[in-house]
């Protein structure tokens, strides 16, 4: 058995290919490890600040290790809560991305089951319109809907950050509807034969199926409306009806700044989003692998 073992190449080329199957995986966790510090540096300079004092933050080399480089200051949360309305500020940041979230979501979902599972006159045209509103940026939008919005006595409150989700978005269709064309027609076909409905066939059949895209979308949609910095810049006044990504800037001053107060602040702001997409990574990563698999 040994003899025909040692004659057969195979046997000996299985060292040869694992050898280089290791070599190979160690460099790609090696490229990945590399440029993963690009983004990792960044978060941990601003955490780190967050419990800095103000004279030890622009220190050279950065000094990252706190009860070993530097004493940490806990305190500046504390500070940096009681130095603004930040209460108002998360709860005015949680209602519009909530919301808006929600909304969004919701009205995309449906939109995006008509054009893909519906058969009706100028369906792709239609389409086609919808998608050409993502080439026009929303800073050409700005002035009229600024309008707008005044006429209708909105300026100065939360309503022009969540009303105008209610209509969906064209990205979030998108990426539904090439979601909702990899699921089999025959779906609909048989729940349309046991007397289903269109908006039965969406709610009971089309939806638990694409539960990694709808997650997707609400993450997208979450992110994009709690990091949201012009619309609030815009349409809002008082201080204390402000989010968190325009109240950020009242810690810096014309001339100085708190950026010990800043940095605990904008990592309160960074952890919602980071505990969200936590619970939500194993959904997403789904989402964005299934997405667009039949055109």
């Amino acid at each position: 058995m040994s003899t025909l073992t040692l004659a057969n190449p195979a046997h000996r080329d299985v060292p040869k290919w694992t050898l280089r199957k290791i070599v190979a995986r160690v460099l790609i966790y090696l490229l990945i490890v590399g440029g993963s510090v690009f983004f990792v540096v960044p978060f941990l300079w601003m955490a780190t600040s967050s419990i800095k004092a103000p004279g030890d933050i622009f220190i050279q080399p950065p000094k990252y290790l706190p009860y070993l480089q530097f004493q940490p200051r806990w305190r500046n949360y504390v500070d940096a809560w009681n130095a603004l309305p930040f209460g108002a500020f998360v709860v005015n940041s949680l209602t519009v991305s909530v919301t808006a979230t929600l909304a969004s979501t919701f009205s995309s979902c449906i939109v995006a089951f008509g054009f893909a599972r519906l058969r009706f006159r100028y369906r792709d045209a239609l389409f086609v319109v919808v998608l050409s509103t993502m080439m026009l940026p929303n800073q050409v939008t700005l002035i009229p809907l600024f309008i707008l919005f005044k006429y209708l006595g909105w300026i100065n409150t939360l309503k022009p950050l969540i009303v105008p989700t209610i209509f969906g978005s064209a990205f979030y269709i998108f990426l539904l509807r090439q979601f909702y064309l990899t699921l089999p027609i025959e779906l609909d076909e048989a729940a349309r034969l046991d007397g289903c409905s269109s908006f039965g066939i969406l709610w009971r059949i089309i939806a638990p199926l694409s539960v990694p895209a709808i997650a997707t979308v609400a993450l997208f949609s979450f992110i994009a409306h709690w990091n949201d910095f012009l619309g609030p810049l815009i349409y809002l006044n008082d201080l204390d009806k402000m989010t968190i990504a325009v109240g950020l800037q009242f810690f810096k001053g014309q001339e100085a700044s708190d950026w010990n107060l800043l940095m605990a602040a904008a990592t309160g702001a960074v952890v919602p989003i980071v505990v969200v997409f936590f619970f939500t990574q194993k959904l997403f990563i789904q989402g964005i692998a299934l997405t667009g698999l039949k055109s």
